[in-house]
């Protein structure tokens, strides 16, 4: 009788390890009987609806990055227009001020750009005792029309 009680409490360390291994399985995964869940049921990654949805928020995002880059460089091509109408305008009023009083009189110009873009120049001049006013317009045509006006005044 003493043996019997001796293997029923104390086992072979080669079971004693197995039994411990087998609490350590239960003790660390889930136990799908207990809870009710299937493994079938377990997510397991993305499903096809998920990854249509995200494409298609990706696509709307990405095109409307399109069409702020659109926007963006016609932008920029009217800035440096803009620059360009400014440079001629200012270069214009530099030549009339070095000029003596005299040669300071009304005119036009038309000045060919290498982008494709020609820039016309009118001026302008009033004459008010010792002050002679001028007004400097640029006008130029990229599918828009514009045009940028100065106005400067020189005294004798």
């Amino acid at each position: 009788m003493n043996d019997s009680i001796k293997s029923t409490h104390s086992t072979p360390r080669s079971k004693a390890r197995g039994m411990l291994r087998v609490d350590t399985e239960r003790r660390f995964l889930p136990r799908f009987k207990n809870r009710g869940l299937a493994p079938s049921n377990v997510s397991r990654g993305f499903s096809l609806i998920e990854i249509l949805i995200a494409l298609v928020i990706l696509s709307i995002s990405l095109l409307a990055l399109a069409a702020l880059m659109v926007t963006t460089t016609q932008n920029n091509s009217f800035g440096g227009h803009m620059t360009e109408a400014s440079t001629f305008a200012q270069d214009k009023l530099e030549e009339l001020r070095a000029g003596s009083w005299v040669t300071i009189t009304p005119g036009s110009d038309l000045i060919p750009h290498p982008n494709g873009i020609n820039y016309s120049r009118i001026w302008n001049v009033a004459t008010n005792g010792d002050l002679k006013t001028i007004t400097m317009t640029v006008n130029w045509n990229d599918k828009i029309s514009h045009s940028i006006n100065f106005l400067s005044v020189i005294s004798r």
